[in-house]
Parts: C-alpha cells; structure tokens; sequence
C-alpha cells in the first residue's frame, strides 16, 4: 500500500462579521466553498504556502495574524488514483487580515471565484468540512492548536 502525506495551509479571514471564501469545483460538476490556500510546495515554508495561495486564490495580500492550529485526517483508499493509498492529510490554520489588493477571481487555478460571505450564512453554504474546522479553531482558539472533540481517524 502506498503512503501519501499532503501538508497544505489556510487562512480564516473575517472582516466585519464576513468571512472570505473561495468556490472551488467538486466531482459531479457542482461547486463547494473553501477557504483559501493550499498545498505547500517542496521546500516552502507554511507561512508563506498561506499567503501566496491567498493571493491566487481572491486576488488579496494578507497578513497573517495568528496560527489557529493543526487538523489532520487520514483516511484508506483514494478513489482519484484507482488503488489503495493510506492518505494523511495535514492542515495548517492561520488568522489573516487583508492588507491589498483586489477581489478578484482565480484564473487556470483549482477555485474559479472568491467571496466574502456573512458568518451566519455559512452554515447554509455546500461547503467542504475544513471550513467548520477553521471557523472552530478561529473562534475557540484552542491554546494546544487542537479541537477537543475531534473525532479520531480511523485508517
């Protein structure tokens, strides 16, 4: 069985009671809310992973204010490569304010179009579950980087 980690980073950006999104599209041709950032390339550091893909991703600069914590989730089996692989998934939040630049969309990316969207209104956004894991570390702030009730994994 072959093993796959992915480190990636994110950023919670709320701004007057609205939190920054990007669409990204899921399988099946639907559309699922994200929060902006991604995969670290080899060599680069978490910090710098968040900005940049922010900044591809809405268009904005941002300062990172604060790390939030650390989510992983493994899971068996990755439907995208046709065979087993034992999959762990880090994840990296950090606080952000907007400091530049534009709105705008992302070209040629994997999201095609950001938002700032009103807190209250997530909950009826399809959205991937990393978004509620942000918004819980943001407004929690656990000081060990982690949710108490997280659910396990199981491989």
């Amino acid at each position: 069985m072959r093993r796959n980690l992915r480190v990636a980073a994110y950023a919670v950006c709320v701004r007057d009671g609205q939190l920054l999104l990007a669409r990204s599209p899921a399988h099946g041709g639907t559309f699922e809310w994200v929060l902006p950032g991604g995969g670290m390339e080899h060599g680069e550091d978490p910090y710098d992973t968040v900005r940049r893909e922010v900044t591809e991703e809405t268009g904005y600069r941002i300062e990172v204010t604060g790390l939030l914590g650390v989510h992983t989730r493994r899971f068996v089996g990755d439907p995208r490569v046709g065979r087993r692989v034992d999959h762990q998934a880090l994840r990296i939040f950090y606080a952000g304010e907007v400091i530049g630049g534009e709105l705008r969309p992302e070209v040629g990316g994997s999201t095609d179009l950001a938002a700032w969207h009103d807190l209250a209104a997530v909950p009826g956004l399809v959205r991937v579950p990393m978004v509620d894991i942000g918004l819980r570390l943001w407004r929690e702030r656990p000081p060990h980087g982690r949710l108490a009730d997280r659910p396990e994994a199981a491989p």
